[in-house]
């Protein structure tokens, strides 16, 4: 990946959180699905990452990109079991935290795009393929008392020192981007967190966002809400940083397939995906547990990406700082 924030009662803050983070009372009814752990939502209800854009024009590029993403490819989840190669299952872990855990400074590679707080990481920070090894090695941390959420790539730890690529944090009560050109932990700018599949809300048949994923050759160039790029070539026939793409309405789910299965291609049809890094073609994350089933996993394995499709979701904006949609 080239990568390129006094408690009086938590019923009282959180409250606090909501109705002064988008907007007054509203905010209330606008969260969604809450992170496990905490009272937290994944980001209010009315975010880009929640919009049905099951009805949105495709996009006037969508061919051109299809083309150079691999769209003889099927889908990979990227989360799963290791079968042993790491002490750790495949895919990206959540650590929640409480307010009094203790935070650190980290030193970031990308200094002057990283968010200079402290963050709250020990040893009990669950690290993208266990601690320490190589590879992107995300952190994500939900502090359930404040409902901030803090992201970190690279991530090392070397004697009492921390150190990282990138660093960001956001209110999961807020809209609210990072600026324009910013990295974060991820090579749009974008959170983590809000795309991820969760073992909980597939269990459930409740998946209610976007799901994040990757391709290998994007331009450089992001769209709303992505903040930054990472791209390899100058040329708008590769996709950008931000795009989405949803499965076909004419793609016929088939009734025999597994019900969290289908749930997740329903998600797909309604929400899609949202290109947020340079990786491998139409790999999708999701989070790093044990108990995902390898049977769903090789039914998703089964869709081929050439039944998915661009859209174009610039009619959503309310604001170019904000990751909130019109109704």
């Amino acid at each position: 990946m080239i990568a390129k924030l006094v408690r009086v009662s938590q019923t009282t803050a959180l409250a606090a959180l909501l109705l002064g983070a988008t907007g007054g009372a509203s905010a209330m009814a606008a969260s969604s699905s809450v992170i496990p752990g905490t009272k937290c939502p994944n980001f209010p209800a009315n975010s880009w990452w929640h919009a049905d854009i099951s009805a949105l024009p495709r996009h006037a590029k969508s061919n051109a990109w299809m083309a150079h993403m691999s769209s003889g490819r099927k889908l990979h989840p990227d989360f799963g079991p290791s079968y042993g190669e790491l002490t750790v299952p495949y895919g990206i872990p959540i650590t929640v935290v409480s307010a009094s855990h203790a935070k650190v400074k980290v030193t970031f590679g990308y200094a002057d795009q990283s968010d200079a707080i402290p963050y709250p990481l020990g040893a009990d920070t669950k690290v993208e393929g266990g601690q320490w090894t190589s590879g992107d090695r995300h952190t994500i941390v939900v502090d359930k008392d404040t409902c901030r959420l803090y992201e970190t790539w690279a991530t090392n730890k070397s004697g009492s020192k921390w150190s990282a690529g990138s660093g960001a944090s956001w209110l999961l009560t807020s809209n609210t981007l990072r600026r324009k050109g910013w990295t974060s932990a991820d090579a749009a700018g974008l959170p983590i967190l809000p795309g991820l599949l969760r073992y909980d809300e597939v269990k459930a048949l409740k998946i209610d966002h976007a799901i994040r994923f990757t391709t290998d050759v994007s331009d450089r160039s992001f769209l709303w809400p992505a903040r930054h790029q990472a791209g390899g070539v100058s040329d708008s026939n590769y996709p950008p940083m931000g795009a989405r793409f949803r499965l076909k309405a004419s793609f016929t789910i088939d009734p025999k397939l597994r019900p969290d299965t289908r749930a997740i291609l329903k998600a797909f049809k309604t929400y899609g995906l949202v290109l947020a890094d340079n990786g491998s073609s139409w790999f999708f994350q999701g989070t790093a547990d044990t108990r995902w089933p390898e049977a769903l996993l090789d039914e998703l394995k089964s869709i081929p990406a050439s039944a998915f499709e661009a859209v174009d979701t610039s009619s959503l904006k309310v604001s170019d700082g904000s990751m909130q949609v019109k109704p």
